[in-house]
């Protein structure tokens, strides 16, 4: 698969078939991944895998909490500002709305909402679930690294074939995430990924989230008008 068409493949795949995938697949997967660069090649990352018995006690555990002790848990990092403002307010409503109204739930379904969130923890029906955490004794440089590293994954998963959701919710839960798998107490749980196979049938992976366009996020200085008219066709 060319580069560019595991970029433009890419997406939040939300349900996933009962499919499973072989462990040298995870493997090679990762091992791609790891060529993702970071700062004097101190390659910051850890990465916990689950699937079968393993994901489903993991998964049941951390359901169990978030549906009775929620507000007790809390990610160790700040992922979204605590002040929203524009643009990037517009771009988040857009994003959720567009889910809910793809899977028929009214803005109002609070119930309906909570469930679909809830999904999360399942790894949205995924045969692997991914936990990536990073040692907490770094600094903002790693996190940098540590996303090049994520983005690799999502990609390196759709060179096999495959799609994935990456997920902050299960920051949240770390504490019981620490239950299922060897996480240092110096590291930081940042993420889940679910890997596995698109239920191509499923509305809530037929949803395709915009982006802006170059001319909206770029300046470009110092190039020649002829530069300029050739550009690339859509």
């Amino acid at each position: 698969m060319h580069v560019d068409v595991a970029i433009r493949s890419r997406k939040s795949v939300r349900r996933f078939l009962p499919l499973s995938i072989p462990r040298h697949t995870v493997e090679h997967i990762l091992a791609v991944a790891a060529r993702a660069p970071s700062g004097n090649n101190v390659q910051p990352w850890h990465v916990h895998v689950l699937t079968g018995d393993a994901k489903q006690a993991l998964c049941t555990d951390i359901l169990e909490v978030a549906t009775t002790q929620s507000e007790q848990h809390h990610a160790e990092y700040r992922y979204y500002p605590d002040d929203w403002f524009e643009p990037y307010l517009g771009r988040r409503r857009a994003s959720g709305f567009g889910l809910y109204e793809t899977l028929g739930i009214a803005r109002d379904d609070l119930q309906a909402r909570n469930q679909q969130m809830l999904r999360n923890y399942h790894f949205f029906d995924a045969p692997v679930g991914l936990l990536i955490s990073l040692d907490r004794r770094l600094n903002t440089g790693s996190y940098m690294d540590l996303g090049m590293f994520i983005q690799n994954i999502l990609l390196a998963a759709r060179g096999q074939g495959l799609h994935t959701c990456a997920q902050a919710a299960f920051a949240w839960y770390h504490q019981v995430v620490r239950r299922h798998v060897p996480l240092a107490d110096t590291d930081i749980l940042v993420c889940g990924i679910a890997l596995g196979h698109e239920d191509r049938e499923a509305p809530e992976n037929m949803m395709e989230t915009s982006r802006e366009p170059v001319t909206n996020f770029a300046s470009f200085q110092g190039f020649h008008e002829r530069e300029t008219a050739l550009q690339e066709p859509a």
